[in-house]
């Protein structure tokens, strides 16, 4: 869900920007080919940056992580909203 007058993050674009060396394996291969998937698994399974790093790439970037506002009645009722396992 985009937000008006805003970008959304782009699929690996840190991955390219920060020249990780599997993204630059994964753009050699042929989308969809065994070495691919295997490359892919890799990455969602074995990062070679921390979330620590990432997080601070969109800060540098001017990215902003938004949810949507819960009330406290959602809060009380232990409902989660529904962005929050993305």
């Amino acid at each position: 869900m985009s937000i008006e007058g805003y970008v959304d993050y782009q699929r690996r674009e840190f991955c390219k920007d920060v020249k990780c060396p599997r993204q630059i394996e994964l753009m050699e291969q042929e989308e969809g080919s065994e070495r691919h998937k295997e490359i892919r698994q890799e990455c969602k399974e074995k990062c070679l940056f921390t979330t620590w790093q990432f997080h601070h790439w969109l800060i540098e970037k001017g990215y902003l992580v938004v949810r949507p506002e819960e009330t406290k009645d959602d809060l009380d009722n232990g409902q989660k909203s529904s962005n929050q396992d993305e």
